[in-house]
């Protein structure tokens, strides 16, 4: 296993180190990107695996794949019943839960805040949004009995300008709050929770938005290096499962983004004012209203 790079913000996080051998992990959107490759590392490190997703044959045929401690179960996460069920299930059938990672996500189609479909920004918010609330709730009362740990996944986008992409931007800020907030509640029972922000990952959800579509692709050129370095998601999920052994409060890959995670306030304040002056910009928000 390659080593993880250092996080200057680990200082933020307990001591304490949680092994999930012989544990209880449920991610979602584990079917394929880095869920698929999440659970396919904890279950390397001892884990028993509850591989949820959409997509019943993908969850199932990753289950499969790994073999025994690993269960797939089809799960909407912006179905509040059927995550319900899910908990419900796998508590029965294991004796509790130890982990839950809030992992399934989607991109809005490009579009500006006045040219949207609402439809989209609403399918956006239920999945990445309502979505984590969905999955985490129901699993709290054993995550806090087990002195578990939380994830739930958020995105550096959730402190980039959002032009374009707004409801993925806003979900993603909105998770990160919803983290933060788990991590304060949960601290006095034993139990803890961490954010994962993430650049760009190497999935089939960034190929279809940034690289499949010419505005995805002039979006993507807006990025200046080191925001613009890809990682595999490989990497992203050994972040995490790194993340969960020490119970990190964050975990943030690739590292380019630790400096703008840590000075945001004052970076922001002056990108948004040269974004919204960019002659660039401008052309490439009319390019959106034009498409629809």
């Amino acid at each position: 296993m390659r080593p993880t790079l250092p996080d200057p913000l680990g200082w933020l996080s307990p001591s304490a180190t949680f092994d999930v051998k012989g544990k209880t992990v449920l991610v979602t959107g584990a079917g394929q990107g880095i869920g698929r490759e999440l659970v396919t590392l904890l279950h390397r490190r001892g884990a028993v695996v509850v591989v949820v997703d959409i997509d019943e044959a993908a969850a199932q045929r990753t289950a499969r794949d790994l073999g025994s401690r690993a269960v797939g179960l089809a799960g909407d996460v912006a179905d509040r019943g059927r995550m319900e069920e899910v908990i419900a299930e796998v508590a029965e059938q294991f004796g509790g839960l130890d982990v839950v990672v809030a992992n399934a996500g989607v991109t809005p189609v490009p579009a500006t805040i006045r040219s949207m479909d609402p439809a989209d920004f609403d399918r956006v918010m239920s999945i990445n949004l309502t979505g984590v609330f969905n999955t985490v709730h129901p699993a709290l009362d054993h995550i806090v009995r087990s002195r578990g740990h939380v994830v739930v996944v958020s995105s550096c986008a959730a402190f980039a300008p959002g032009m374009g992409g707004s409801p993925y931007m806003v979900s993603k800020a909105a998770v990160e709050q919803l983290g933060r907030a788990l991590r304060v509640e949960l601290g006095a029972s034993g139990a803890t929770a961490g954010i994962a922000y993430f650049g760009v990952v190497e999935t089939a959800m960034t190929h279809d938005m940034l690289d499949a579509d010419d505005l995805g692709r002039r979006i993507n050129d807006l990025l200046p290096w080191p925001l613009n370095v890809r990682i595999t998601a490989a990497a992203a999920a050994r972040t995490i499962a790194d993340g969960i052994a020490r119970r990190a409060a964050r975990t943030i890959a690739p590292s380019g983004w630790q400096p703008y995670a840590l000075l945001r306030g004052a970076i922001n304040t002056v990108l948004d004012r040269r974004l919204a002056a960019d002659s660039t910009v401008h052309e490439l928000v009319r390019a959106i209203e034009r498409r629809r």
